[in-house]
């Protein structure tokens, strides 16, 4: 009886502690911009829909509790910069981003060929101070594309992140 009476005495108050002392809060900012590419590179994404393909990733994001800051691209491959939680895994929402959006174009019968995304990703991270700029960079990317080719862009920021690759894991790549 006795052992009883202290265990719910401790129980009682362990509740007491976690009830009176607040928890802490976790404060981050962190931005990240995703790219990814068509399968093979294919210039599938027209521009009669592709406004309804960015509302639709937007979604998205929004109903997986991220910010989309900005979403454009070209006929082959799409920028975004997110503002993220620490708590996803971004690799998962990315996983969801690509198999939702390939359905969605798909059911609506978008592309009069096989869309599918490539496999893989790039993921950039940047600062508060960086965000104007890089909002502007996706924002122009129609632009930037006239002189600048997709695989340069990308190994670009493998190379300014200095993140290691090897070619044969790098995307399928056409000839531009």
């Amino acid at each position: 009886m006795f052992e009883s009476v202290l265990l719910f005495l401790a129980f009682k108050t362990l509740i007491i502690v976690l009830i009176s002392n607040k928890m802490p809060d976790t404060y981050s900012k962190i931005y990240i911009q995703i790219v990814f590419a068509v399968q093979n590179r294919n210039a599938l994404i027209l521009p009669e829909w592709e406004e309804d393909l960015y509302k639709f990733i937007t979604g998205i994001v929004q109903n997986k509790g991220q910010k989309m800051l900005e979403i454009n691209g070209t006929r082959n491959h799409i920028h975004m910069l997110l503002g993220i939680k620490p708590s996803i895994c971004l690799s998962d929402l990315v996983r969801e981003i690509k198999k939702s959006s390939d359905t969605m174009i798909r059911e609506r019968k978008l592309s009069p060929f096989l869309f599918r995304w490539q496999e893989g990703f790039g993921a950039f991270s940047y600062g508060q101070s960086q965000l104007t700029t890089i909002i502007h960079y996706i924002r122009n990317q129609k632009e930037h594309h006239r002189q600048t080719k997709f695989r340069d862009e990308y190994l670009a920021f493998l190379k300014a992140y200095e993140i290691e690759f090897k070619n044969e894991y790098l995307f399928e790549w056409i000839e531009e």
